[in-house]
């Protein structure tokens, strides 16, 4: 059965991303991608991903070359953003909902992966689309930046592990 992830990591204050949208605080740390709850079995688990425009924009600028994921991914923009080529990249002004279901078909048996941001996992749980939250909690404060999760959200812990420097948490979302 597919669900819709949001796997991501935040700092200890609960930031995705410094003020100037920055990940340097999160890639100075160690993990083990094949560890617990570590990206490597994630990752097998995902037909297709999702993520705003910050965040591509943040992957373009950082790793210009080749588009790092051979899954189709849905980028939510209002912008007009250039793509990479041979990727297949869906820019989309819709709404999530209508977006939904086109990545649910396309993940076939897998899981759709809300890369980021915090917002858009948020319009995900807004309509009741978002099944899962899994993060990965850094020793770092940011005293302010992108939020994890802008939203009120019940969760249910379903799994924790150390991994590296990280306590990594699985939550299943509780539906009303």
């Amino acid at each position: 059965m597919t669900r819709t992830v949001y796997y991501t990591a935040t700092s200890l204050d609960g930031f995705i991303a410094d003020e100037r949208h920055s990940l340097d605080w999160l890639l100075s740390r160690q993990s083990d991608a094949d560890g617990p709850m570590g990206y490597a079995e994630f990752e097998k688990r995902v037909g297709a991903l999702a993520m705003g425009a910050t965040t591509y924009q943040w992957v373009r600028e950082h790793d210009p070359g080749a588009w790092a994921y051979t899954l189709p991914a849905w980028v939510f923009t209002h912008r007009e953003l250039t793509g990479y080529p041979g990727a297949d990249i869906r820019f989309t002004r819709a709404e999530v909902p209508d977006v939904h279901a086109e990545m649910v078909a396309a993940a076939g048996d897998r899981d759709v992966w809300i890369v980021g941001g915090g917002d858009l996992a948020g319009q995900f749980a807004d309509r009741g689309l978002l099944d899962e939250v899994v993060v990965s909690i850094a020793p770092v404060t940011l005293g302010g930046g992108a939020p994890l999760l802008p939203r009120r959200l019940e969760l249910v812990r379903t799994e924790e592990a150390v991994n590296g420097e990280f306590v990594c948490v699985r939550y299943d979302v509780v539906r009303p």
